[in-house]
């Protein structure tokens, strides 16, 4: 999946170029992804520095015993800016890492973000295999097994929450690569855990919250960028009250078509994965918001269609306003936020939640190599 780590990197890489050697393709020093990679865990649960880009992307939906009903995302991005064997300070800047933390109170009807941005120095930031550990500052998830404990403090809130995984990763796309495009090496290696029974707490504005519910983790690596014809991105992940998960991904081109390397992966309830492919669903937008503060308009309402599953979803949002803003003027903004899922399959009724993230609404994705 292509997350919002493309753009805030980008603004990131054009303020800091005087600090970066350009490099052209050929002398690059990152591996393209490809086919024939061997996944190995938890090794591949770390950091890939042979990979340009990677990220962490855990969101969830969360409710306390009183009721209230949450949203969380917490995602670590780390971005490779160059590659310098002859230099060994702490200090140089060799990958930048960047966190963004953000809290939905459907109850209360408020969202709140924030965001980080650190080079690794001595132990700023980081995703080590050998600590067990992924971390931006005080924000971490420590891995042992099966179990992730992640914790975020901000100012009006805080999350410390224990996710227990009831099934296998999922490697996305098709032999281990996630293609993004026609180009060869244009593609990630995509991990899912998409099923991640939680337990915790949320304190908000001075008040803590015992919540539980179910969340969702993306892990993607790569090195190559998007086709400069692709303008934005829907991407719809799902857990449904049968046991099974969805995730869906609509690659928008500048010319208003979809791309023909949209994709997706459906899960059965003992975790068996099934490649989707850009004709095997129809994500049809429906009811739209337009934001006050950036005037782009988003569909937050969907109707999804997966003909081979005998699936057909109404996907709605509990809060329309959860577009985080972006605070320059290289990266663009993005709507990113909890959903609900009503619909029939194979004939019966199905519910679920999860999360949906919609980018290039207010103007096209920039991607800056």
């Amino acid at each position: 999946m292509m997350r919002t780590s493309w753009a805030w990197f980008g603004a990131f890489l054009t303020l800091s170029a005087p600090l970066v050697a350009p490099r052209s393709e050929s002398q690059s020093p990152y591996r393209a992804a490809l086919p024939g990679y061997h996944f190995v865990f938890p090794r591949d649960n770390f950091n890939h520095p042979d990979f340009q880009t990677e990220w962490w992307y855990y969101t969830g939906n969360l409710q306390s015993r009183d009721g209230r009903a949450f949203g969380f995302e917490l995602t670590f991005f780390r971005e490779g800016v160059a590659r310098d064997a002859d230099v060994t300070s702490p200090w140089q800047i060799e990958d930048v890492y960047l966190a963004h933390l953000a809290l939905t109170d459907l109850s209360g009807r408020q969202y709140l973000s924030t965001e980080r941005l650190n080079r690794a120095g001595p132990g700023l930031a980081g995703a080590e295999l050998d600590q067990h550990r992924i971390w931006n500052g005080n924000w971490n998830v420590e891995r042992g097994g099966d179990t992730q404990t992640l914790r975020a403090v901000a100012d009006r809130f805080t999350l410390a929450l224990t996710l227990q995984s009831l099934k296998p990763p999922v490697i996305n796309g098709v032999d281990g690569v996630s293609q993004k495009s026609e180009e060869r090496g244009y593609a990630s290696y995509y991990i899912s855990l998409t099923r991640l029974e939680t337990n915790g707490e949320i304190s908000l504005d001075g008040k803590t919250y015992n919540v539980e519910g179910v969340s969702w983790m993306d892990h993607e690596f790569f090195s190559e960028l998007l086709d400069q014809a692709q303008a934005g991105w829907d991407w719809f992940s799902l857990e449904f009250d049968d046991g099974t998960e969805l995730m869906l991904y609509e690659l928008r081109r500048r010319d208003g078509m979809v791309d023909p390397y949209s994709a997706g992966t459906y899960v059965d309830t003992s975790g068996r994965a099934r490649h989707l492919r850009a004709t095997d669903f129809q994500l049809e937008p429906g009811r739209k918001w337009t934001s006050p503060a950036t005037h782009a308009t988003y569909p937050i309402a969907w109707r999804v269609s997966v003909p081979s599953l005998a699936l057909t979803l109404d996907v709605t949002t509990p809060l329309e306003t959860q577009e985080f803003v972006s605070g320059t003027r290289f990266a663009p903004s993005y709507w990113e936020g909890a959903i609900r899922a009503k619909g029939i399959k194979l004939g019966s009724p199905i519910a679920g939640g999860g999360y949906l993230e919609m980018t290039g609404y207010d103007h096209a994705v920039h991607l800056i190599q």
